[in-house]
This record gives C-alpha cells, structure tokens and sequence, in this order.
C-alpha cells in the first residue's frame, strides 16, 4: 500500500464519520433554542428589575445651560447635564422670550433628533419622524412618545433648565 493511500493516523485516534459530526438532531436543536430564549427572558427580566430597583435620579435644581444672546431666534443650541448619566438636550429659541428644552434622543430608537426652523418642527431623520416644537408631541412617524421636556428659566440675560413640574406634563 503507497503512503498516499494509507489512513492518516489522527483518524484511528478520533473514529467519528464527519456525516455524523455535523449532524444536528432535532432535540440538540430544540435544547439551543430553549437555552437561548431562557438566556434572552433573562437578560430582559435583568432590564426589568434595575429599571424598577434602580429608577433615574430626577434632576435637581437648575442648570446654567447658555448666554440668552448666544442663540438667535429660530436656532437650536445643543448641551448635556451631566449626572449619574450624561443626557444630551437641545434649546429652541422659538421668539423672543420664548424658549424650549428637550432631550435630543428619539423616542422610538434614540437617534438624534434636530430642529428644523423651517417647518418649526423637531425631526428625527432615521425613520422621519416629526415633533411638535412647542410641545414635543408626535406628530407623524414611528415614535411611540413625545420627547421628553425641560422647563426653561430666563434669569438676568441667562438660560437654565430645571426638571419639568407635574402640572405641565398632563
């Protein structure tokens, strides 16, 4: 017998058939499936139990946010407050003495959303989805909630945000 012919010897050592070795029975298959969901129901309940043991601190006082002169009527000026989370924001000069704050992040996928001074309307561009300047209500597209908003403080020349209070949420 020639030498290309023989049988390697690693092959004695693991008599396998490579048929069998990659075969995959139905129960194996069953049995991942059934490890991966109880691993994914897991990890959601984990989500679920910080959430909930865990609530985001409410913001404290006011936040010195910019110079009033520094943004012009019909701009939007984007900042963070920076907590036990870093949360980006944007401010909208709507007109004159009239201001609004809210939280950059989509409601649908947390993209960032910008303010088109245009349509006076706050887009989101990743699934087109449009917010009510005034109010941060949906107003077309996939985003399930408004934005969520800041009250806006104009003291001595100075823009500051603070936690909105209950009575304008409703």
């Amino acid at each position: 017998m020639e030498d290309s012919e023989r049988e390697p010897s690693w092959k004695s050592d693991f008599p396998i058939e490579s048929k069998r070795g990659t075969h995959v029975s139905r129960r194996e298959f069953a049995k991942f499936l059934g490890l991966l969901s109880g691993a994914f129901a897991l990890s959601n309940g984990f989500i679920v139990i910080k959430a909930v043991a865990f609530p985001a601190e409410k913001m404290e006082g006011e936040h010195f946010v910019v110079n009033a002169n520094e943004v012009a009527i019909g701009e939007m000026f984007q900042f963070e407050i920076h907590g036990d989370k870093h949360i980006p924001y944007i401010l909208i000069h709507l007109e004159e003495n009239e201001w609004r704050a809210f939280e950059q992040k989509c409601t649908h996928l947390t993209c960032a959303v910008r303010y088109e001074k245009e349509v006076n309307q706050i887009q989101c561009p990743c699934h087109n989805g449009w917010f009510s300047a005034d109010t941060g209500a949906v107003l077309q597209g996939p985003p399930p909630r408004p934005l969520p908003q800041l009250d806006v403080v104009l003291r001595d020349g100075k823009i500051y945000v603070r936690e909105q209070t209950e009575d304008q949420n409703t």
